[in-house]
């Protein structure tokens, strides 16, 4: 097997208005699709970012929360190569999007920070 590239990741959503609002208006990803499908009354987002197609956002009725501490075996977070992290801070700011303390990579110097999704998934912002 030869696998080429990431072709997406998947994320089930609590409130399916506030995720969809968070992923397109406040990180910029363009939907591609969007479908309900009545038999599962579920949503099915198809996101995009920079013309890559990146994430399914799904909805199901009354997912189980995410175990966010300690953290758990799975999928620990996204990450995000961003140019300018002064500026990606402070556009979150304005947006009522907390991140956490810059750190700096002991690896390759550069400059990272967390913050979370409506449903506490942990996303990384690292800077080029």
């Amino acid at each position: 097997m030869n696998i080429e590239r990431l072709h997406h990741i998947a994320i089930i959503c609590s409130d399916y208005e506030k995720s969809k609002l968070f992923y397109t208006g406040i990180l910029g990803f363009r939907i591609d699709r969007e479908v309900y499908r009545p038999e599962r009354d579920s949503y099915k987002l198809d996101l995009s970012l920079n013309g890559q197609y990146l994430i399914e956002l799904f909805s199901f009725p009354n997912p189980p929360e995410r175990t966010t501490g300690p953290e758990a075996t799975g999928l620990r977070h996204l990450a995000f190569a961003v140019r300018d992290m002064n500026e990606a801070i402070g556009y979150l700011s304005t947006r009522a999007v907390i991140t956490e303390p810059v750190r700096v990579d002991e690896f390759t110097g550069k400059r990272f920070t967390f913050f979370k999704d409506p449903d506490d998934l942990p996303i990384e912002i690292y800077e080029l």
